[in-house]
């Protein structure tokens, strides 16, 4: 466990330390390094608890205000840099930074021996829906998320933001291949979420959500084409209003919810 010395000058967006966790935030950086950028006292908060932080940096105002968390991060052995705030900024993503950035080790990637409830995300691109799709995975109880075939890496800074700490409770299975882990999961019931499919909430109501159940979800602009073929069966949520149709992760938190509730319920 190492400290910047107190009272010494603050780093500078050309110190190294800072130029290398810069390299981060893009994915070439993160995998070479296996390691990525939390951001903000939320997320760094959970990445503490996890054990995960390898080097915290923070601003003189940001000592002040979360001088708790910075403690516990140097207490759970991350090695602590003051820096200026032009390179606080140059690691930070928002427009508006809390003064708090995590270099975090990548997580021990698992999957649990029993699951009740897995998310699988296929071709989703946007780092927002599916850090979203995390945090309602996790906060739904789920066991796992899967990260499959072309969607976002999961340490993406948006999609890290977006998960709002939920990628450090849950294991999250990352550049997986959907078919050979759908594959997995033959025994379990997997279903596919798509406009038009079977309705969500008829089949929560002659209850077929208790099983334990994967549920696939593709991307807003693509759908899942012919990789819902691997399901056994297509579900969609009802559109009662005149909304043209939700979007990806408020769908998917809905389904996540459905299953979880009707899993409650059995047990």
């Amino acid at each position: 466990m190492t400290t910047d010395a107190p009272g010494t000058d603050a780093l500078t967006p050309r110190s190294s330390r800072v130029v290398a966790a810069r390299k981060l935030q893009r994915r070439r950086g993160r995998d070479k390094a296996g390691r990525f950028l939390a951001e903000g006292p939320q997320a760094v908060r959970e990445a503490v608890a996890a054990g995960a932080v390898d080097d915290l940096f923070y601003t003189l105002d940001a000592d002040v205000r979360h001088d708790e968390l910075i403690d516990a991060a140097h207490a759970a052995g991350a090695h602590l840099h003051p820096v200026t705030d032009e390179a606080l900024e140059s690691l930070a993503e928002t427009v508006t930074p809390q003064g708090l950035v995590a270099a975090c080790r990548f997580l021990d990637q698992r999957l649990p021996v029993e699951a009740r409830l897995v998310a699988v995300l296929h071709g989703i691109t946007d780092p927002g829906n599916a850090g979203t799709i995390l945090r309602a995975a996790d906060a739904a109880g789920a066991d796992c998320v899967v990260f499959g075939t072309d969607s976002v890496d999961p340490y993406n800074g948006k999609c890290v933001r977006a998960s709002a700490g939920s990628l450090f409770h849950l294991p999250v299975i990352r550049g997986a291949d959907t078919a050979e882990m759908l594959d997995v999961f033959n025994e379990t019931q997997i279903l596919a979420a798509e406009v038009g499919g079977d309705d969500l909430f008829e089949l929560a109501a002659r209850g077929e959500l208790d099983a334990p159940t994967v549920w696939l979800f593709g991307s807003e602009a693509h759908g899942l084409d012919k990789t819902a073929d691997l399901a056994h069966r297509r579900v969609g949520v009802p559109v009662w209003g005149r909304a043209e149709s939700l979007n990806l992760a408020v769908a998917a938190g809905v389904c996540l919810y459905a299953s979880a509730s009707a899993q409650r319920v059995r047990l």
